[in-house]
């Protein structure tokens, strides 16, 4: 048994000796009989919450309504949930009722694929009613029970089964897809946010080329936000492979490069999918590198404008889409980065003030214009970067 499950062992130990049920459920069980790693542990028991509450000194209610108390031992937060059943779904997103039960197999039938849908108790003992290990044999995600009745109930669930196609590598039963196909205008009855948690899983997955495909098979992709009329330029973008290492950010400007959407319309399709502003402008200043970089070689001031980590990035990124090694340009960029006189601004010798004082003038946008034309003169080698010599030379060139 890995770490994480037998640092939790206390907890199952304790609810045991008070007269209940505890296993160990979802998404770690899974990923343990997968040789995954494991960040953390869920924990699903016959006890109600309140009885969970009067077990352990420490919690936190956080979800106390549908079932779930956190359990702080340790140093630790454990989430335990009781086994529970659930009412018919008005909003493809929670249940109109939670009742709790006392049967684990029951609990498990309510979740959303087999592969989920497995427990394990504190011996190392796997509970399988719904042949969860057979289907991560087979490397196939299917839905418990009928798949329509498990995407009515939470729309969701059909992003997340391609997410786990992207990140497990496995493919999708022939009913589950059918229901894929079928539901996925369900979508657009779902928070995007919750969508874009899921999306952003699934690009970052291994396999994100065969989940885009699968998003375009099943016409998923006419649901999520701005790329209903962007089937061709899709499968174009899954086409390419990003290794792993590439962050969010890199994959949001690939998949927008593919997209090849106007300048100015790149900032409402991010925001479309609710993405924070920092993350927005992130995004376009690494899509516009990469856009001048293939049309010419890096030029000196490009490469000051973007730094050397941006550059990187664009190179890297340039490389996947010219088929070549990753690592191509890569130590001429930064030489050409280390030879330059001056990093960033603050590096000159001088600044406004000196300019004020020189021109006995009050600031105004003539500042930024100057400081930007000096910078511009230093690292091109017209001036040595001195206070005397940027002086000098604005004096001879009628500078401001």
């Amino acid at each position: 048994m890995k770490e994480p499950f037998v640092k939790a062992l206390p907890i199952l130990e304790e609810i045991e000796k008070a007269g209940f049920e505890a296993y160990f459920v979802g998404g770690s069980v899974r990923d343990l009989l997968l040789n995954r790693d494991i960040d953390d542990v869920d924990i699903a028991t016959s006890a109600t919450p309140d009885e969970i509450k009067g077990i352990f000194s420490k919690t936190v209610d956080v979800g106390i309504d549908h079932g779930t108390v956190v359990v702080l031992y340790q140093g630790e937060a454990y989430e335990i949930t009781t086994f529970r059943s659930e009412s018919e779904y008005t909003d493809f997103r929670r249940p109109n009722d939670v009742t709790f039960i006392r049967s684990l197999k029951e609990d498990l039938r309510r979740r959303d694929f087999t592969m989920n849908a497995i427990a394990m108790n504190k011996d190392g003992e796997i509970i399988d009613p719904f042949d969860g290990r057979e289907a991560l044999q087979n490397k196939v995600i299917q839905t418990v029970g009928d798949a329509s009745e498990r995407f009515h109930e939470d729309a969701l669930r059909m992003m997340r089964a391609v997410r786990f196609v992207s990140q497990l590598s496995f493919s999708i039963d022939n009913n589950t897809f059918l229901a894929l196909k079928e539901h996925g205008k369900l979508l657009s009855l779902i928070a995007v946010e919750r969508i874009t948690t899921e999306f952003e899983k699934l690009l970052m997955g291994q396999d994100y080329q065969q989940a885009i495909r699968l998003l375009i098979e099943t016409e998923i992709y006419q649901f999520l936000p701005g790329l209903s009329r962007h089937q061709e330029e899709l499968y174009a973008f899954q086409q390419i492979h990003l290794e792993r290492g590439f962050s969010i950010e890199e994959h949001w400007i690939m998949l927008l490069h593919h997209l090849k959407l106007p300048s100015a319309e790149v900032e409402s399709f991010m925001r479309g999918w609710k993405q924070p502003v920092k993350k927005i402008r992130s995004v376009q200043k690494g899509l516009s590198c990469l856009y001048k970089r293939m049309t010419h070689d890096w030029v000196i001031e490009e490469l000051y404008r973007a730094q050397i980590e941006l550059a990187v990035s664009t190179q890297k990124l340039f490389n996947v889409l010219m088929k070549k090694d990753l690592a191509h340009g890569l130590k001429q960029l930064e030489e050409q980065w280390e030879a330059l006189p001056i990093k960033e601004r603050s590096e000159l010798a001088i600044t406004g003030q000196d300019l004020m004082d020189w021109y006995e003038q009050k600031g105004g946008p003539w500042i930024e214009e100057s400081l930007r034309k000096i910078e511009i003169a230093v690292i091109k080698r017209e001036i040595r970067n001195g206070k005397e010599s940027i002086r000098k030379w604005l004096f001879e060139c009628n500078q401001p």
